[in-house]
């Protein structure tokens, strides 16, 4: 019995160490959850939205080619479109609604927006639907928004 006892603690012990550090950081950009007092909280900071609109920037066209190509492929049309309202919001003219910080935010980190976020719960309220966390980088969640950046700009938004 104490034999099974301590292979069933070695194998618990393994699987804990096997789970740890698996989910190395893969940016400190802006959008990195900052350090909070208690373990494993994070707050969004609350000035997000303050600041100049993302598409008062000029467009990096070759980031917003990769991030055309993450739209498809993430499944982001399932939800979003540009002049037309899908199950999720019309993304026409976000660019000038939104600064780049907040919409970093909110691709990186939507179960968190939608709880500490004042913009992402009338969202919510509007469209009873929480954006999917597609498990981009910061540097792809960047590249989506010089796409919806440009977008933007085409529409004259």
């Amino acid at each position: 019995m104490n034999r099974n006892l301590l292979v069933s603690a070695a194998l618990l012990l393994a699987l804990a160490a096997a789970g740890c550090g698996g989910n190395k950081a893969e940016d400190s950009g802006a959008a990195a959850p900052p350090p909070a007092s208690a373990p494993g909280a994070v707050t969004v900071p609350a000035d997000l939205d303050n600041g100049p609109r993302a598409g008062e920037s000029p467009v990096d066209e070759a980031l917003a080619g990769l991030g055309e190509g993450l739209f498809k492929t993430k499944g982001c049309t399932a939800c979003h479109a540009f002049g037309t309202r899908l199950s999720g919001p019309d993304l026409n003219g976000v660019a000038m609604r939104r600064t780049a910080r907040w919409m970093e935010w909110q691709i990186l980190h939507p179960d968190l927006m939608i709880k500490q976020d004042p913009i992402s719960k009338s969202l919510f309220a509007t469209y009873a639907l929480q954006m999917a966390k597609q498990g981009l980088t910061p540097d792809q969640a960047r590249s989506v928004i010089e796409f919806l950046k440009k977008k933007t700009k085409e529409a004259g938004k």
